[in-house]
């Protein structure tokens, strides 16, 4: 207790002592992530902390001691001996229409690894993979930690939000992150990420950095460093981590919105779906198998993801997993189907509408920000935590970049 005293004394000497540059120890990360949990620590003060750390940055150092505070404020997760080495995920930066969860952690379950993928809901412009799942009638992204070990265990992937024992600390951080304009810090953003792969006890992660105009990071270069403090931090804590940075600027395949995506996925998934979509799954995939010794080159690695979208591998334990998490057997191996008819069991939009170009000549640019923005305020995101997602809002491109369109005839 009297520590506890002495810590709460002091802790305004730890924002003054961060506020003017200065670097703080693990001993003083340590009170800060702890006083979070225990809300030992006003609101007001872990605002200011958080400021602090948004205007001055943090080394090296203190980015690994606050990721690997916030990982050990909840339970980390343990797996069994016969898993080692097999344990990975992957984790986006997120962008608009990116659904690359949705198909490449079935196909990394058909490769024989176990991806226990925990998942977050949509912030600001971009789209959540917890909201996407949810547009399939009857899916629950919320497993207890046993269920968790079974479907892991009889299917090899799972796709699950955040438990309330995990990362505690980072739920109280992240909100208060999201209303005192602190969301885009390197450090913060690492330890928010790193702290919830790191409790997965991973044996390989790899992180898609996005840059361009619709992610968080508009330039190469603050990508960039992001990745490098992501995969330094991962490393440090014995996570093989690698990262991929890819452009962000149009939405990724054709269709934006949760349940237009889950439709773009299981095409994907037989074997149907758009280049680039193929191209992220099998580059991410393709990167873990072969950082876990399961192929022997990235190449090989991109061919055997590949595989498992072309045989059906990867649809039948997408089949599965929904079925492990709750959704009716019936309705999965319809949706499953080679021929679905998927808005008999997917909600389809009381509204549509064609857009039509108003002149003739090359599409140059497809603004993913705008298509994001303008779906969110549809009700396809949300405006604060909690608000209700509209599922079926959504836009699916019917032009690509480099096609030449025509202005349509009046009759």
């Amino acid at each position: 207790m009297a520590h506890h005293e002495q810590s709460k004394a002091t802790f305004p000497e730890h924002i003054r002592k961060k506020r003017n540059g200065e670097q703080l120890s693990a001993g003083e990360i340590r009170d800060f992530v702890q006083g979070v949990k225990d809300k030992t620590i006003q609101e007001s003060q872990i605002g200011a902390m958080l400021m602090a750390i948004w205007l001055k940055g943090m080394v090296a150092e203190e980015t690994l001691a606050l990721t690997k505070e916030m990982m050990m404020s909840g339970e980390v997760m343990s797996w069994p001996a016969e898993w080692e080495g097999l344990m990975v995920d992957k984790h986006s930066t997120g962008g608009v229409g990116d659904k690359i969860s949705l198909v490449l952690a079935p196909a990394l379950a058909a490769c024989g690894c176990k991806v226990p993928m925990i998942s977050g809901r949509g912030l600001a412009h971009t789209g959540g993979t917890l909201d996407k799942l949810e547009s399939i009638p009857g899916f629950n992204v919320y497993q207890s930690v046993q269920q968790l070990h079974r479907i892991l265990e009889e299917v090899g992937c799972c796709i699950v939000g955040q438990t309330d024992n995990l990362v505690p600390a980072d739920k109280v951080m992240y909100a208060l992150r999201d209303v005192t304009s602190t969301v885009d810090s390197l450090p913060l953003i690492t330890g928010s990420i790193i702290s919830k792969k790191g409790a997965e006890s991973l044996s390989a992660l790899v992180l898609d950095v996005k840059f361009g105009n619709a992610a968080l990071y508009k330039d190469l270069d603050s990508a960039k460093s992001l990745a490098q403090s992501m995969v330094t931090v991962g490393n440090s804590l014995g996570i093989r981590t690698g990262a991929v940075l890819s452009r962000m600027n149009c939405p990724i395949g054709r269709c934006v919105g949760n349940t237009l995506e889950v439709m773009e996925s299981l095409e994907c998934l037989k074997g149907r779906g758009p280049d680039d979509i193929l191209e992220l799954v099998t580059s991410l995939g393709g990167l873990l198998l072969w950082m876990i010794g399961r192929a022997g080159s990235l190449d090989e690695g991109k061919k055997v993801i590949s595989t498992t979208l072309q045989n059906g591998a990867a649809l039948e334990k997408f089949q599965n997993m929904m079925i492990g998490q709750g959704v009716a057997n019936q309705i999965a191996a319809s949706l499953c189907s080679t021929n679905a008819d998927y808005y008999s069991i997917l909600r389809r939009a009381h509204y549509q509408t064609e857009l039509e170009t108003q002149g003739h000549g090359t599409v140059l640019d497809i603004d993913g920000m705008v298509i994001a923005q303008v779906l969110h305020r549809l009700g396809a995101g949300r405006s604060k935590a909690g608000d209700p997602v509209n599922h079926s809002v959504g836009a699916e491109l019917l032009v690509s970049l480099g096609q030449k369109v025509e202005k349509a005839l009046l009759n």
